[in-house]
This record gives C-alpha cells, sequence and structure tokens, in this order.
C-alpha cells in the first residue's frame, strides 16, 4: 500500500511526521486515510499490509519487532498474540488516562483481550463474535425453535437429524477450531488454562481441560461429528464452508461471525442466491453446553497497539483515538461488516437497519468468553488443535490427554 499523504515536504523539510501503520485488513485503509487529511498536516501515515491471516501476521510483526525496528508505529493485531508481544517488551503500554478512553463504553469481551497483567497494550479496534443462524423454513420440521429461548447444542443436532438438514461448524485443524473448543469450554463453565496460570513462567503453567467442562467439549464436538447433520468435508471445514452448507438446499443450522449475512446479502445481489433466502434466515445467541448455564460466545476482532520501539509514540496514541471515534467506528462496521466495539452504536438506527441482528451481536460480545490471554498462546492453540482434531476421532478421554500434552509442550518436553 503506498502512502497516504496530507501535504508535500516531510519531517526534515518541516513537513508533516510519517507514522507506519502496519494493518493485516484492507478496509482499514480509507478510516486511516481520512484521519491522515483530518489531521491538518501533523502527520502522513504510510500503510503497510499484512498477510490476511492470523498466523501469517503475527510472523511478520514478531519478526520486526525482535529486530526493535524502529520504523513500525501502529500495529494491527489479532487478539490471541498481544500477550506475546506485549511479555516480550515490544509493545507500549497505554497510560492510566488512555486505557480510561480507550475503554469508554466498550464491550467486556473485546476489552478483556486488549488488557495484559492489568494493562492495556491493545486497543480495541473492532470486535466480533459467533452467533446461531438458523433457517426459519426447517424448524417446524425440526421440532424446535431458537427464537422462543436458549437451546443446546444437543438439542440442535437432534434436531437437524430430525429434519433431515445439517448443523454447520468449524471442524478445520486452524484457529477456527481453537475458537470452537474454547467456546464449548468456556459455556461449560471451564477454561483451557488454569485461572493461577497467569503471570507464570510456561513449565509452571497448568491446563483447565482435564475437567467436566472439557469433557463436554470432546462430546459435543464427536456428537456433531458423527451425526448425519455434519457437512460433508466437516473435518476441514472453515467459515466459508460453513456457510456453503447453510446456504445449501439441506442447510438448517449454523454457528459463524456476523458478516455470513453480508456476504448473503452480496449473493442475493449478484443472482447467486435466491432472494428469498434471506427471508428465510434467523440468528439468535450461540448454542449452551449446558442447559441451566449461558453460554459464552466466541470472541474475536482486531486491537491497534503502539511498537515499544516507535520514535512518534505520543502520535500514535492521537491516531488511534481518531481511527477508533465512535463515527469511524460506525462507518468501518458499514464497510467491513465487522462489529464496532463501542456499546452504543448498536442503538444507532442506520446501524440496526443495516445489521438487524445487532442486539445479538452486543449480546454476544459483551457475554464473549475470549481465547486464553497468554504470552504462550501460540503453543496452547496449537496443542488444542493437535489433540482436538479430527473432531470424528476426538474421546471424552482427549480432554485429558490434550492438557497433559499443553503441559508438556510449554515444558519444552514434546514438540508439536
Amino acid at each position: 500500500m503506498a502512502p497516504l499523504l496530507t501535504a508535500c515536504g516531510g519531517e526534515e523539510s518541516g513537513g508533516p511526521t510519517t507514522l507506519t501503520f502496519y494493518s493485516s485488513n484492507p478496509n482499514q485503509v480509507p478510516i486511516v486515510e481520512k484521519c491522515a487529511v483530518e489531521s491538518g498536516g501533523r502527520y502522513t501515515l504510510d500503510v503497510q499490509a499484512l498477510p490476511n491471516t492470523a498466523s501469517g501476521a503475527r510472523e511478520q510483526l514478531l519478526r520486526r519487532l525482535a529486530a526493535e525496528d524502529r520504523g513500525m508505529d501502529i500495529l494491527s493485531i489479532d487478539p490471541p498474540f498481544m500477550a506475546e508481544f506485549a511479555n516480550a517488551g515490544f509493545l507500549r503500554p497505554f497510560t492510566d488516562a488512555e486505557r480510561r478512553h480507550f475503554s469508554y463504553d466498550v464491550l467486556a469481551g473485546p476489552l478483556e483481550q486488549g488488557i495484559f497483567e492489568d494493562k492495556m497494550y491493545s486497543a480495541p479496534a473492532n470486535g466480533n463474535t459467533q452467533l446461531l443462524w438458523y433457517r426459519k423454513s426447517v424448524l417446524k420440521k425440526a421440532g424446535i425453535d431458537p427464537s422462543a429461548g436458549p437451546v443446546t447444542w444437543d438439542q440442535l443436532i437432534t434436531a437437524a437429524e430430525k429434519a433431515g438438514v445439517t448443523f454447520a461448524a468449524q471442524g478445520r485443524r486452524n484457529e477456527s477450531l481453537m475458537v470452537w473448543v474454547n467456546a464449548l469450554v468456556e459455556s461449560a463453565g471451564g477454561t483451557i488454562l488454569s485461572p493461577d496460570s497467569e503471570g507464570k513462567p510456561a513449565d509452571e503453567v497448568t491446563s483447565g481441560l482435564d475437567s467436566d467442562a472439557g469433557r463436554q467439549a470432546a462430546r459435543i464436538m464427536r456428537k456433531l461429528a458423527d451425526s448425519p447433520a455434519a457437512y460433508p468435508g466437516f473435518s476441514t471445514g472453515g467459515e466459508e464452508n460453513s456457510r456453503a452448507a447453510f446456504q445449501a438446499a439441506d442447510g438448517g443450522f449454523m454457528v459463524n461471525w456476523p458478516y455470513i449475512w453480508a456476504a448473503a446479502q452480496t449473493a442475493v445481489a449478484d443472482g447467486s442466491l435466491a432472494e428469498s433466502f434471506l427471508d428465510d434466515v434467523g440468528w439468535t445467541r450461540y448454542p449452551r453446553v449446558l442447559a441451566d448455564r449461558e453460554s459464552a460466545p466466541p470472541s474475536g476482532g482486531l486491537g491497534l497497539s503502539i511498537s515499544a520501539f516507535s520514535r512518534h509514540q505520543d502520535l500514535a496514541v492521537d491516531v488511534i483515538r481518531c481511527v477508533l471515534s465512535p463515527t469511524n467506528q460506525k462507518a468501518y462496521m458499514f464497510t467491513a461488516g465487522d462489529p464496532a466495539v463501542i456499546g452504543s452504536i448498536f442503538d444507532d438506527p442506520e446501524v440496526r437497519e443495516r445489521f438487524p441482528m445487532a442486539d445479538a451481536i452486543r449480546e454476544g460480545m459483551a457475554d464473549a468468553g475470549p481465547r486464553p490471554v497468554t504470552p504462550y498462546y501460540g503453543d496452547v492453540t496449537a496443542a488444542v488443535q493437535s489433540g482436538f482434531h479430527p473432531p470424528d476421532e476426538v474421546t471424552e478421554s482427549s480432554a485429558k490427554e490434550t492438557g497433559d500434552l499443553l503441559e508438556a509442550v510449554l515444558s519444552n518436553e514434546r514438540l508439536i
């Protein structure tokens, strides 16, 4: 991406200061460009594109930060990797006053992802959560109505089998599988890492998977994988495979991110999906694991951080203030389809018209169960993905075995 200039000249000639903005989402560019123009010549922003996968972006950022690259200023970071960078001393913590500013009216799920050891290292830029999507036309035959009250995974699998439709989730061995496992464990009242693991060295971190919650997660994954409600290729399927299965003639239920609504609208507009499909789609909160316990929906999104090696840290804060203003968050939500993190934005009439599921998104983000905030996240997710894949080979003993693997990897006793 080319530098976005607001005036002629440069730092040496008394012109605007140029900051480098590393972004993994091209939808951020119009907002960044707008902020540069509105700065009145105070700064220009050189936007550098990161890989569009979380692991690829992590690798590129990590390589440059480890080299103490002073040409890095603002960093777009996938939340699970924030703690790793902060623990290594690569990020500038926000001051107490800055933290109050970037926390105001921010929903709990995105906010929790930006905090490590009680310091904010990443200002929530956009959030995300998964919803339960369903086809209204199958509900009578399925004998279930998610709009009438909370439903469990077991109820939905049984209902999908009864109606002869699919229940789509993400079984592929990548980060989407970790998202699913974490949501199941959290929804059952457990955690992937024991709560007392925070702040401990890697070899003292313990897993919470050898628990009723871990076993419930394994049981549900296997049940869906073995069910005729699982779509073909389920064990290698990601978000787009789930969307395709849901949109097929035998689609019935799905857990997925809100972007699928905009994607369906686009498909209707280009004629690849019948217009009647949108009228047939309903949505509600993420399914429960236990009938008597509210679910903990997945949490996603992006955060904006400042490199500890930046020469322009205070100015970088001003840039982030602009990029994350309520006006710009709303504009980004419309452009990218990713939810804003400010709760009151979901009351905006234009937002509610564009996103009729606004209340469900806000509720899911407020009550989300974020993935473990730990500097060892790379090893944690690798162990979980290894232990819970493929889903049709998972057993309840997989919970303990995966926990043992996780601890052994963190103690350098095993490799994945």
